[in-house]
């Protein structure tokens, strides 16, 4: 679906526009529903994106934050994808909003899957906006190419609506926790958020196949239960 992708001529023009609506999409749902919800990605593409955000008008005190997936580290060191929210997000306008984090006390991420699962099913969902990321490999959250857990967290008939994944053989390693594929799809309107000619190839290529554990990213865009849209800027 070549139509769901929208170019932009620079990054700057990319995140004032994807802002715009954003912020749109949350205000709209506060005043329909009365609270909102938005899942954010970590990585170094959407800093700037939180930059803007934060400091628009809206109803930041009946918006709901979750992330789509998090590392199994402290929220305190610099891999934390909870650090880079509160760090760029949830400050100025929008320190008002209610975040609610992955990462738990306990040791592994498997440990804390019903705690976590309990707290991601106790927000306002189905999610109103959901982005995403997109890795070289083709992951997107922590659903990573031929990860021994991908098949039960790719599974939408199961009700977990987190997985803890342990990512030894991707390109970031570590163990993780991830919303699942049924938790994602479970959203009003997603956003796969790429910057640069390498994730436009990867986009490309991951768009003409079809064979989803090769590259996880598939799941989202060949679906038609939740709407997609693909935000890029070189």
């Amino acid at each position: 679906m070549h139509d769901r992708l929208r170019k932009f001529a620079s990054a700057s023009d990319m995140v004032a526009r994807l802002a715009d609506e954003i912020v749109a999409r949350l205000t709209s749902a506060v005043e329909d529903r009365g609270r909102a919800s938005l899942v954010v990605s970590g990585g170094t593409t959407p800093g700037a994106l939180f930059d803007a955000l934060r400091e628009r008008d809206m109803p930041w005190d009946k918006v709901w934050i979750t992330l789509s997936d998090e590392r199994w580290v402290a929220p305190t060191e610099d891999g934390s994808n909870e650090k880079l929210v509160r760090t760029r997000l949830l400050r100025s306008k929008a320190a008002s909003a209610h975040f609610v984090g992955m990462k738990t006390s306990a040791a592994k991420p498997e440990n804390a899957q019903t705690t976590v699962d309990a707290a991601i099913s106790a927000m306002p969902r189905p999610f109103d906006v959901t982005l995403l990321g997109m890795g070289d490999d083709g992951h997107t959250a922590s659903l990573y190419p031929r990860a021994p857990e991908l098949n039960a967290a790719l599974d939408t008939g199961a009700p977990a609506l987190v997985h803890a994944v342990h990512a030894q053989k991707a390109a970031a390693t570590g163990n993780r926790m991830t919303l699942t594929l049924r938790a994602i799809l479970d959203s009003r309107w997603i956003v796969l958020l790429i910057e640069g000619d390498a994730k436009m190839k990867t986009y490309r290529r991951a768009e003409s196949g079809t064979d989803v554990p090769e590259m996880p990213v598939r799941a989202v865009l060949g679906q038609s239960r939740a709407p997609v849209a693909v935000f890029w800027a070189p």
